[in-house]
Order: C-alpha cells, then structure tokens, then sequence
C-alpha cells in the first residue's frame, strides 16, 4: 500500500486506499441529485412549475368559471411555496437543487401569469416590463454580492411587494365583477380587475423602492468589505 496523499481517501490508521475512479464519483454526484429531486419539498416545487402551464390553459378560456379554475391552482401554488420551505427546514432537506427550483418557480409562475395577461388586456405591457426589470436586476445582484461573500437580507419593502403582487394577481386573474359581501360591510359589486391594477401598480411602488434599498445595502457592504480588505 501507499501513503495517502491529500486528494488521496484514508483509512482510519492514516494508510491510503484506492484511489475513488472519476466514474464512481459521478455517479455518486448523479445519484445525489436524482435523491434531491425526488425529496418532498423539491417535489412540491416542480409541482409548482407544472401548475404553470394549467392556470394559462384555464386562464385563455377566458370564461367567470374558467379563470375562478385558474384562480385556484394560482393558489395552490402559493401554498405548496409555503410548504415546501416549512417541509425543507423541518425535515433538514434544505439542498442546492431546491435553493435554484424555488425562486425560479416563483419567477416563472409570476412572470407567466402577468405577460399572459397583456395580451388579455387585464394589465399594461410597461408594468409588468418594470416588474420583470426589477426582478432580474436583483437577482443579477444578489449573485455578484453572494460572489463577494457579501449577503443582502431582504427588506419590508421587498415583502410588501410580494404580498401585494400576489393579492393583486390572483384579483387578476378572477377577472370580473363579484359583489362583495362581508357580512359587516357590503361593498357591492366590484370589478376585480380594477382592484387588481391598483394593487400590482402599488406593488411597483414598493418594488422600485426596494430595488434602490437592495442596491444601496450592496454598495454599503461592497465599500465597508473594501475598507476592512485594506485595514488588514
């Protein structure tokens, strides 16, 4: 036998082993990853992913019943994005594959949603044109400053952008007038598509404030990471 050396594995008394073929560890680095995409969570994602095409089958129809349809699996995949986070961090299966599915699920589904619904007239092309600039902005920023070694949290204003987005699009996507009954208030009937532009055009607010939010932390932490580079 000989002597490991350090790309060399080593038994438990320091003396070396076969070295491990290319072939075996691809084929454990396949493995692995067919383990990732079929754990719970990162099911649930590309669940999420497959509900795209479905709410735009259901949402072209374009009839009350058809777009509540498409309303519904929207829905359905907002709660298995809640879930698949809650089911990774319970059962410890958080993974590299599910840190790309899940925000490329979110993207996807929102993005599909919002350009479909240009060419129905439910929303304008220059909205929905600034929401998407605004999205790969950040995410181009968040991976150089995550190749820095620079982390950027996210702010309230990026959450209230979420929240409203999300509340605005699935008003979008129900698409036409229900009378609204709260049993306390009876606001009557109310076009939801109204409703939904005023949301997602609030939603803009808040995401062009973040997006100079998230652009001034990074400029913050690039230049306090260049100051504390040359002080050692």
């Amino acid at each position: 036998m000989k002597i490991g050396r350090h790309d060399d594995p080593l038994d438990h008394d320091g003396v070396g082993v076969s070295p491990v073929s290319r072939r075996t560890i691809a084929k454990r680095r396949r493995r692995s990853l067919r383990e990732d995409a079929l754990n719970l969570p990162n099911m649930l994602t590309m669940l999420r992913i497959v509900m795209i095409p479905i709410v735009l089958v259901f949402l072209s129809r374009g009839s009350p019943f058809d777009c509540f349809v498409a309303t519904l699996v929207y829905a359905l995949a907002a709660v298995t994005d809640l879930l698949d986070g809650y089911l990774a961090r319970k059962r410890n299966l958080v993974s590299v594959l599910g840190k790309f599915l899940d925000p490329l699920a979110d993207k996807l589904i929102v993005m599909a949603t919002l350009i479909w619904m240009i060419t129905m007239g439910r929303i304008a092309a220059w909205v929905v044109v600034l929401l998407l600039a605004r999205d790969i902005t950040i995410t181009a920023l968040r991976a150089v400053a995550s190749n820095e070694g620079l982390v950027i949290a996210a702010g309230s204003g990026g959450k209230f952008k979420t929240a409203l987005q999300m509340v605005g699009i699935v008003c979008l996507l129900l698409g036409y007038p229900y009378h609204i009954d709260l049993g306390i208030v009876d606001f009557g009937r109310i076009d939801l598509i109204h409703v939904g532009r005023a949301l997602i055009y609030l939603s803009l607010i808040f995401s062009l404030t973040s997006a100079l939010q998230y652009t001034k932390f990074f400029v913050d932490a690039a230049e306090a990471a260049r100051k504390q580079g040359h002080g050692a």
